[in-house]
């Protein structure tokens, strides 16, 4: 007999170096940023009830400062290095941060089920995890298949666990393919849950 496990969904987890010094810029600029984004207030009130994005107002972050600009440089190693786990063959383009925006959730603040349909990888940074923080959650992509499938055993197959729960820790990141579903259920912590949301797009000439 032989069990084969086949089409892994990968996803890449790890935390940037000197992240606390990084992290108190950031909050810095994000707390003024909050404060200046009329159109991004406005926009969170109708679509984000309770917190703030500045995801349809300033999601060009890493171009306003060299704050924002160092994080998307400490990124990139890791993005490229997910890449190449993917063995992607990508003729000669360079991954590039096409967008990144801002997340401020209070108590009770969610991201309903999505994906980034025109990116190539997609992720989030935390910047600021006070206790009780909600997870992210990363929906297993044959949710819709599965029809009659009996309930599975999480006690004997921990794996078959359909989401996977990314805790959050100031200074750590998790970066996945865009098409993976994903939502924020209702924060818990007292204290605002901050993050970078970011898009990973390949650009340039093909090769022919």
């Amino acid at each position: 007999m032989e069990i084969v496990t086949l089409f892994p969904t990968l996803i890449y987890q790890s935390k940037l170096k000197r992240s606390g010094s990084l992290n108190l810029r950031l909050i810095k600029e994000i707390t003024e940023l909050s404060k200046q984004d009329k159109l991004g207030r406005q926009w969170s009130k109708e679509n984000y009830p309770g917190g703030y994005t500045s995801y349809a107002s300033l999601s060009d972050l890493p171009y306003r400062s060299p704050t924002f600009a160092q994080f998307s440089e400490a990124l990139e190693p890791h993005a490229n290095q997910f890449a190449k786990s993917q063995g992607w063959d990508t003729r000669g383009r360079q991954l590039r941060m096409t967008s990144c925006w801002i997340n401020i959730m209070p108590k009770g603040t969610y991201h309903t089920l999505h994906l980034h349909p025109h990116s190539v990888i997609s992720g989030t940074y935390y910047v600021s995890t006070p206790p009780s923080s909600v997870s992210l959650k990363l929906e297993d992509p044959r949710m819709a298949f599965y029809m009659n499938a009996p309930v599975r055993s999480l006690r004997k197959n921990p794996s078959g666990d359909l989401y996977y729960h990314v805790k959050p820790v100031a200074g750590s990141f998790v970066m996945f393919e865009s098409w993976l579903r994903h939502e924020v259920p209702p924060n818990q912590s007292l204290k605002p849950r901050i993050s970078l949301s970011f898009n990973y797009d390949l650009e340039g000439a093909e090769d022919e």
